[in-house]
């Protein structure tokens, strides 16, 4: 009874979106624009993130080995709670649901509920700017870009985005508690 309220509580989600992700895709048709949003989704995929952490001990020291292991562990755990979630959701991605959407970038996976770049996106950039906020001019941006990325390139409809985000934030910010 649960996983059938569930799925038509995201089917009816997706009817009331899916006009959104129409109008927000339509933007990739500018090349400037779909290189942007692909280059963000892309570097938000890792590799920006796994070269910042990189980083951290060689501009910060042992502080900056703390952040690494701090934000190892925010990911570790974003990883499990949303592999988790999007188990039970199976929400379909808008392009697989949607007609006349464009999607340059494969997905990483099957299911769009949560989006899983926003939440280590938002985590991670919580994590950093709590410890070092001069690097909110570069993170907070970038971390923006990668949740607009995922709407736009129609990988995720914008609650996935929503939740992926508040996900984010009280993940990383129960560790930041913690620590």
């Amino acid at each position: 009874m649960l996983n059938y309220k569930l799925k038509l509580a995201m089917h009816r989600m997706d009817q009331f979106e899916a006009p959104l992700c129409i109008i927000f895709n339509r933007c990739i048709q500018l090349k400037l624009l779909r290189v942007l949003f692909v280059a963000a989704s892309q570097l938000g995929n890792g590799s920006f993130w796994y070269c910042l952490m990189a980083c951290l001990p060689i501009c910060y020291g042992m502080e900056g080995i703390k952040v690494l292991v701090e934000m190892l562990l925010v990911g570790g755990t974003a990883v499990l709670f949303y592999t988790y979630i999007k188990s039970r959701t199976y929400r379909s991605r808008p392009f697989m649901a949607q007609n006349g959407l464009i999607w340059p970038v494969q997905p990483l996976d099957k299911y769009s509920f949560p989006s899983g770049h926003t939440m280590h996106a938002v985590a991670f950039t919580t994590i950093l700017v709590q410890h070092y906020p001069v690097l909110g001019w570069v993170i907070v941006p970038f971390a923006v870009l990668v949740a607009f990325s995922r709407v736009v390139l129609g990988l995720h409809y914008p609650s996935d985005v929503i939740a992926g985000a508040l996900s984010g934030y009280v993940i990383s910010s129960f560790y930041v508690l913690l620590w």
